[in-house]
């Protein structure tokens, strides 16, 4: 692996944590709003960027969640689970517009995993719960399609790492 392709996973990493920690009591629960969860898009503009987002969720789960291990087993699994969708899409789908609703609706559909491991572990119900932490990670996601098109003006986010 190159060093600019480490030093940006490990910047993209540091920043899911950091974005994360900023809203933590919001992150974690059966409502879930976790902004750092835009920072998916960004496997729309290179496949490469699955290494920083991934270390950057283990790490936040390890620090920020109160589920325990669990959590790094569902919430790492339910992100390689999307983004690897995402990224085996793009020989299908064109346009970033277009890829980055795709994205969205997968990160949105996978959050069953979340669901399943907040029913395993509170005993809330699934379906409710689905609906809740689907609807926070949707919600987040839509939020992040026009910030990431405004920071790949700027950043050139296929070019970067």
């Amino acid at each position: 692996m190159k060093i600019k392709t480490m030093a940006t996973s490990g910047i993209i990493a540091a920043l899911y944590v950091a974005v994360t920690f900023l809203i933590a009591p919001f992150g974690f629960t059966n409502i879930q709003f976790r902004l750092s969860e835009m920072f998916n898009h960004l496997v729309v503009f290179n496949k490469k960027y699955i290494i920083g987002i991934v270390l950057g969720v283990f790490v936040a789960n390890l620090l920020f969640s109160e589920l325990g291990p669990i959590d790094l087993v569902f919430g790492v699994g339910q992100s390689v689970l999307a983004l690897s969708i995402t990224i085996f899409s793009a020989r299908f789908i064109k346009g970033i517009y277009a890829r980055m609703l795709f994205n969205t609706a997968v990160f949105t559909f996978t959050m069953f995993l979340i669901a399943w491991e907040l029913n395993i572990v509170l005993k809330l119900p699934f379906l409710l719960t689905w609906f809740f932490v689907g609807a926070g990670e949707l919600a987040v996601m839509l939020i992040g399609i026009p910030v990431m098109i405004a920071l790949n003006k700027r950043l050139q986010l296929d070019k970067l790492i």
